[in-house]
């Protein structure tokens, strides 16, 4: 159970818990495959999406200045291109306007979670210091501005920046040193039981897991201090005490 007399300051994720209200991405795009009706199966996508994020790991298609449209626009070419290498796309398909159509999907998805997730954001920062963790490609704080969300944590501490990317928990060790207090004294907030609460846990941290839509089950042992659904309860958790 979460001690909420303790918490003193919060480490947020951002993609997954932030952007989507805890629905894991692969499951975000894989709605716009459906929507945009993309000929493919769920077991074709799930390959050119695990395909996609590799490749962007390791090469430096992500710019600094990249924003999140484009970004997505580099991860849906990855997967549309793939998908036509691999023949589960036809070559004189409508390639390019499956990609335009659900990357702008996914980029109109984000705003409007963002609608009711910066209110919320906004609230927290005024009670308690904010540390952003994350895995992402070099340019979190282009996107972070895009969105109008920078102004709101007090560091940034990125994965491809740090050269740390979770589930380790140094860099979650490096956002409690960010916020000068002790593990038990921050609450971190995630989507991904592995790569968010484990570590943080590990290190003696307390947790809220965002439970939503994700790439796989979680095994039943599987618990935070605090389990919600809806980004909107970190409300009644955190700032109705």
């Amino acid at each position: 159970m979460i001690d909420t007399e303790k918490i003193k300051g919060i480490i947020f994720d951002y993609g997954a818990t932030i952007d989507s209200n805890g629905k894991h991405w692969a499951e975000v795009i894989w709605d716009a495959y459906l929507d945009n009706r993309v000929p493919v199966s769920k077991e074709a996508f799930r390959n050119a999406y695990v395909y996609a994020e590799r490749y962007l790991a390791t090469h430096p298609v992500i710019q600094p200045d990249f924003n999140f449209k484009d970004v997505l626009s580099a991860k849906i070419d990855l997967q549309i291109n793939w998908l036509k290498e691999n023949d589960f796309l036809a070559e004189n398909d409508k390639s390019s306007t499956y990609s335009i159509a659900v990357s702008n999907q996914c980029y109109n998805f984000v705003r409007l979670v963002l609608k009711k997730a910066i209110p919320v954001i906004q609230a927290l920062a005024l009670k308690y210091p904010l540390v952003l963790v994350s895995n992402f490609y070099g340019n979190i704080e282009t996107v972070l501005k895009d969105f109008k969300l920078d102004s709101y944590f007090n560091q940034i501490i990125e994965s491809a920046v740090v050269k740390i990317r979770k589930p380790d928990p140094t860099i979650f060790l490096l956002g409690v040193k960010a916020l000068n207090m002790k593990p038990e004294e921050v609450v971190v907030i995630g989507d991904s039981y592995k790569k968010d609460i484990l570590p943080a846990q590990s290190l003696g941290c307390q947790t809220i897991w965002i439970k939503g839509p994700a790439w796989e089950d979680e095994k039943p042992e599987a618990m935070a201090d605090y389990i919600i659904t809806d980004f909107m309860e970190l409300n009644d958790v955190l700032l109705l005490k």
